[in-house]
């Protein structure tokens, strides 16, 4: 592999469709470190007493929890040094990055975020409610960044690169990342969409 080791990786992308463990190993193969807005906001919605859903919805109300979280990836675009970057709005303050979408059914997503320990602050009584809530909060985040910024996070044209997870184990995804990113570099065509 051949990536430059200043490049910054940003993936953004649906609720559950496996940022954080596809950057986990995309930290692996590349030494790079590792970002994320999801465990800045937990742990922001557990100093505050609320569930991230709660928590989304004070930030439209109250900027300075999107400022806390956005400050943090504004200066990465400076830095020398590799990151991989599990962000919604990554793309958008590191407009240089190699910008991943990592998209899936909300009900796979929903499975995912209900069998997993680390979100503590994303309980749900079922896997209706998690959908429910999954849907909310996505619509809630959109809409805000489309005001606050006027950046369309769903738009795939924002992106270098969107992927389906729903069928892929998050190494496969892993290492399409990594094969586009060394692509886009040498500027070789690749395949936009998978």
């Amino acid at each position: 592999m051949q990536i430059a080791p200043d490049t910054k990786i940003t993936l953004t992308g649906d609720l559950g469709s496996g940022k954080s463990a596809v950057s986990q190993i995309l930290c692996e193969k590349t030494g790079f470190e590792y970002v994320s807005t999801g465990r800045i906001q937990r742990r922001l919605a557990q100093a505050l007493g609320l569930d991230t859903l709660e928590m989304n919805k004070r930030a439209d109300i109250d900027p300075s929890i999107d400022e806390r979280i956005d400050s943090i990836f504004a200066s990465l675009g400076h830095d020398p040094e590799g990151y991989v970057v599990d962000s919604r709005m990554a793309w958008f303050f590191l407009p240089n990055s190699f910008k991943v979408f990592l998209r899936t059914d909300v009900a796979v997503a929903a499975q995912r975020i209900l069998h997993d320990p680390s979100r503590d602050t994303e309980q749900y009584a079922s896997q209706e409610e998690a959908v429910q809530k999954i849907i909310e909060r996505k619509n809630s985040e959109n809409a805000r960044f489309l005001k606050k910024y006027g950046a369309d996070s769903t738009n795939p044209d924002n992106f270098d690169l969107v992927i389906d997870t729903g069928n892929r184990t998050r190494e496969a995804v892993a290492a399409l990342i990594l094969e586009a990113t060394e692509a886009k570099e040498k500027g070789v065509p690749m395949v936009k969409i998978w």
